[in-house]
């Protein structure tokens, strides 16, 4: 990951830095209408996959209404930013006044990204909303991701949202919305953008430096993408499709042959600076097993639908404890994968 910021992958742009966005036209479009009719929306829910531009669009649109913030004045379309103006520059600096970034604090200890926003973190908006109130410009807050939010962060947040300040802005990410809070997402107006298509998600690959070269390398990562430029650089950066390999070869193993490839993985996953790769094995595993409740579903077979739909509960369960009390991680997915293997 970047030295300079955990968050950002390797071969990635932070999404305050990056000026390239594909695939949501429409949504862009929407945003600057939105803005220029002055009837816009003080808080937006932009839902979707992780790693689809969410982000990079709300560092957009935040860009757009700061550098025209008289909405009778404002195109009705989102410019691609100049990097060198004065917005630009402040934005991704992190220094401009008008704007925040909520996001999952650094533990300064460790150096690793914390595992949820704080009420802490929230408090900073309450803080920035006091200091700028006299200046009459937009005061903008991305929440990046509001599934990151604990209850504690969540309901500091809806106090916010239901008394909003006077030309204040909420931009709120969430790659998963049903898990927030129903009052929460009744405040917002939602906007959901959809995985990129495959044209789409080589141009953003190639916007970064890491173009699809053809071949069964790119029908691999198109297919193991799914649409989504975050997960891509995974599998291209980050040994991801050797993850899902190994994994495979896990599930279709039998008596000492599984166990030794269960610990092979475990051993790779457990490792040093492995905090990315990790978090990709977690996402494949529940789509593994969702993928399995749903072909029992379809086959008629309830009773096993259900209890691997629970199943990707209770491991999420397992994997949250575990981090919370520091317990050793290879254990613990030696658990978590023969627990798979027997779903």
């Amino acid at each position: 990951m970047s030295e300079n910021d955990p968050s950002v992958l390797d071969g990635a742009i932070a999404p305050s830095k990056n000026t390239h966005l594909f695939g949501h036209q429409a949504a862009e479009d929407f945003l600057a209408a939105g803005h220029a009719s002055g009837k816009g929306h003080h808080a937006i829910l932009i839902e979707g996959p992780e790693g689809i531009g969410k982000a990079t669009l709300a560092f957009r649109f935040a860009n757009h209404v700061m550098s025209n913030p008289e909405p009778s004045l404002a195109p009705r379309y989102l410019a691609k930013p100049d990097p060198d103006s004065a917005v630009s520059r402040q934005i991704a600096s992190g220094a401009s006044h008008n704007l925040l970034h909520l996001t999952k604090p650094v533990d300064e200890k460790t150096g690793r990204t914390k595992t949820a926003i704080t009420v802490d973190e929230v408090r900073k908006a309450g803080h920035f909303f006091s200091q700028t109130s006299g200046t009459g410009n937009w005061r903008i807050v991305i929440i990046d991701a509001a599934d990151d939010l604990n209850r504690n962060a969540a309901n500091a947040i809806l106090k916010i949202l239901e008394e909003p300040p006077r030309r204040s802005l909420f931009l709120v990410l969430s790659h998963a919305p049903g898990r927030l809070l129903p009052t929460i997402r009744s405040r917002c107006q939602p906007l959901k953008l959809s995985p990129l298509s495959d044209n789409d998600l080589s141009q953003a690959l190639a916007a970064l430096g890491s173009p699809l070269t053809g071949g069964k390398t790119e029908e691999t990562v198109r297919a193991l993408a799914k649409g989504s430029v975050s997960r891509a650089l995974k599998l291209l950066n980050y040994g991801g499709t050797e993850i899902i390999g190994a994994f495979d070869e896990v599930i279709a193993s039998e008596g000492p042959t599984a166990r030794k490839a269960m610990h092979r993985l475990a051993d790779v996953l457990s490792g040093k600076d492995s905090e990315v790769i990790f978090g990709f094995f977690l996402e494949h595993l529940g789509d593994h097993l969702v993928a399995l409740a749903r072909q029992s579903a379809l086959a008629g077979d309830l009773a096993a639908a259900d209890r691997q739909a629970k199943l990707v509960f209770d491991l999420g369960e397992k994997i949250t404890t575990a981090q919370a009390y520091n317990l050793d991680r290879k254990q613990t997915l030696m658990s978590v994968l023969e627990a798979a293997r027997q779903a």
